[in-house]
């Protein structure tokens, strides 16, 4: 039988993945949690696991080097990548918004946003018909509105604190980000009876942990 081949990205999202498939019946050892190399193989399962940066993940699984991936919805927004989502895991969860300053109203002439995900905001912003300007930025979001960079900051927020010590407040909630279950297409045609198994095996899962 072939290996399968899973990019997962390193952290949180790894550990509540693994669960998630030794909850499906997947007999993977606890060091994997632990380990410090990049590529760990189960031959007793027949799996490959490459441990990745999550924005790399969806990468891996579009150019097929790897046939599976668990990536957030926010990384899948915002590359819009050619690959199959096929089970939403429902693990991870934290939401994408907007957010700035208490009681400001975005700049009527030039109306500027901060984001480390440009294409999410772009594509909100216009959906209400409101052009901005997009400030890409990687690191410490919060600060822009509180140095008058940008009228508004689009983010993930997970519990709200960092937005409530840095003084600022949520405007609009975009959309509601979990981890997904993602395929290459090729291999979803080439290993479709594995893949659909690990699918259904998941999702079935995913119940049980919800109960």
């Amino acid at each position: 039988m072939e290996y399968l081949t899973i990019a997962m990205p390193k952290g949180r999202i790894f550990e509540e993945a693994l669960e998630l498939l030794k909850t499906a019946g997947y007999d993977l050892p606890n060091e994997m949690e632990d380990s410090r190399k990049l590529i760990v193989e189960v031959p007793s399962e027949q799996l490959r696991f490459i441990l990745a940066k999550p924005m790399d993940v969806p990468v891996y699984v579009e150019h097929g080097v790897a046939d599976l991936g668990v990536a957030g919805k926010d990384v899948l927004l915002e590359q819009q990548r050619s690959v199959m989502e096929l089970v939403d895991l429902q693990i991870s969860y934290c939401y994408m918004a907007t957010a700035g300053l208490p009681d400001t109203v975005m700049n009527d002439v030039a109306p500027r946003v901060a984001t480390k995900y440009p294409t999410i905001a772009t594509t909100f912003f216009k959906e209400k018909g409101e052009q901005v300007e997009i400030i890409e930025l990687n690191g410490s979001i919060e600060l822009a509105p509180m140095i008058g960079l940008a009228d508004r900051i689009v983010d993930i927020v997970s519990t709200g604190r960092t937005l409530k010590e840095n003084g600022l407040v949520e405007y609009e909630k975009i959309a509601d980000i979990t981890s997904r279950l993602v395929a290459n297409p090729v291999s979803y045609r080439v290993k479709q009876a594995r893949i659909r198994d690990m699918a259904k095996r998941l999702q079935q899962a995913v119940g049980e942990m919800q109960r």
